[in-house]
Parts: structure tokens; sequence; C-alpha cells
């Protein structure tokens, strides 16, 4: 199973990938872990994003495509691979689409993390003042918040309309999370092919491709 994570900060998504990483038995690729690991080995994307991040410049996203790539081509992601980070915006989304045509790997799904935005600013903000920092304050948060749902919102849109994406309440304990991303990847929830006789957790949207008669399903 290939599928890509979704959430805002704060939503829990890194727990969760890790928790859907021994569940599927596949690999949790983090973007921001990859480009790490390729600048710590040396090699020669790592190489070049490391002198791109000694200016104080952003790693283009042909570099990062490059490193996943090659990450793709690793025995362990035969059987699917849990993509957390990227893509971020609608060019990548369409980058990455077009990778995984050329690799022959297509996107199963694209879950999303649902949290309210007022539980989002709450979490970030109450850990901060519990840790003594004073970067984090709510209003700080807010706007960070604001900038992710306006730049992943065309990336929502992208696997809307390719039928790909499934929408997963946030809310509640891990354990309870964790049960509703399970029950949204079975079989019978696959986007865009409900099986009525299983229908999906009522706290979970598959939402299948804008027809003009409504953009969501089930």
């Amino acid at each position: 199973m290939r599928l890509v994570l979704l959430g805002p900060p704060g939503s829990g998504k890194g727990t969760q990938a890790a928790r859907l990483k021994d569940y599927l038995q596949v690999p949790h690729i983090s973007t921001g872990d990859l480009l790490r690991a390729e600048v710590a080995a040396g090699s020669p994307l790592g190489m070049q994003a490391k002198e791109v991040m000694a200016r104080g410049d952003f790693v283009s996203d042909e570099i990062l495509l490059g490193m996943l790539e090659d990450r793709f081509a690793r025995p362990d992601t035969a059987n699917g691979f849990i993509l957390d980070g990227y893509p971020r915006n609608q060019v990548q989304a369409d980058a990455l689409g077009e990778l995984l045509k050329k690799i022959g790997q297509p996107m199963d799904y694209a879950v999303q993390l649902e949290v309210p935005t007022d539980l989002l600013v709450e979490r970030i903000a109450g850990r901060a003042a519990a840790e003594g920092r004073a970067d984090d304050t709510p209003e700080v948060v807010r706007n960070r918040l604001d900038k992710y749902t306006s730049q992943t919102a065309p990336v929502i849109d992208y696997y809307r309309q390719h039928g790909q994406l499934t929408v997963v309440n946030g809310v509640g304990s891990l354990d309870e999370v964790f049960t509703r991303l399970v029950e949204a990847l079975s079989p019978a929830n696959e986007p865009g092919g409900l099986n009525e006789s299983s229908p999906p957790h009522p706290f979970t949207r598959v939402l299948l491709p804008f027809t003009g008669e409504g953009a969501e399903g089930g």
C-alpha cells in the first residue's frame, strides 16, 4: 500500500505514521528525515542539498524528488510506503504524481487527519507553555496553521479530484484515531469504491472526485 499522510502541526501525524508503519509493514518516509540522512551520508544529492542550505536557500523540488526516487527504488518499498511531509503544494503534488507514474508505483491513498484549529492551537501553545517556551504563542501558532491550510488546500483538492482522498477525524485518543485510520484503509473503504455492506467509521469521510453535484461520498 502506498499512501501519503497529510495533517497540520499538532495533528499527531508523525505518531500515527509510526504506528501505521508497524501495522502495514511498510517504511515511513519523512522527507525531513530523508534530507538529513542524505546530507549526513554525503550522497551526491545530499551534497547538493547541503550547498543550497549553506546559502540559506530552500532545497529545490528537483533535489527532493531525486532523493524520493532513490528511496522508492529500495527493496523495502516493494509492498508500499507511507510518505510524510511531501507534497506541500500543488506543484509538488503534480511532480510526485509524475514520478510515481514513471516508476510504476501509483499512489493508493491520501489520508488527511482533520483536527479543529482551536484544538491544534490549544495543543501546541499548551505544550510550549508547559515547556517554558515563549515562541509558540496562540497567535503565532494560529498564523502558522493558517499558512499551512492555504498551502495544502490545493494538495487536498488534487487528491480529491483523483479520487484518492480520505479524511479521518484526528480528535480522540491515539488508539481511537489509529483505529479510524486502519478502518479507512481497509479494502471495503477504498476511495471511490465504497462497499455499502461495510460502511466507513462514522468519523471517517471518503471523498470522491468532484463531479459538479457534490464532492463527498459515503
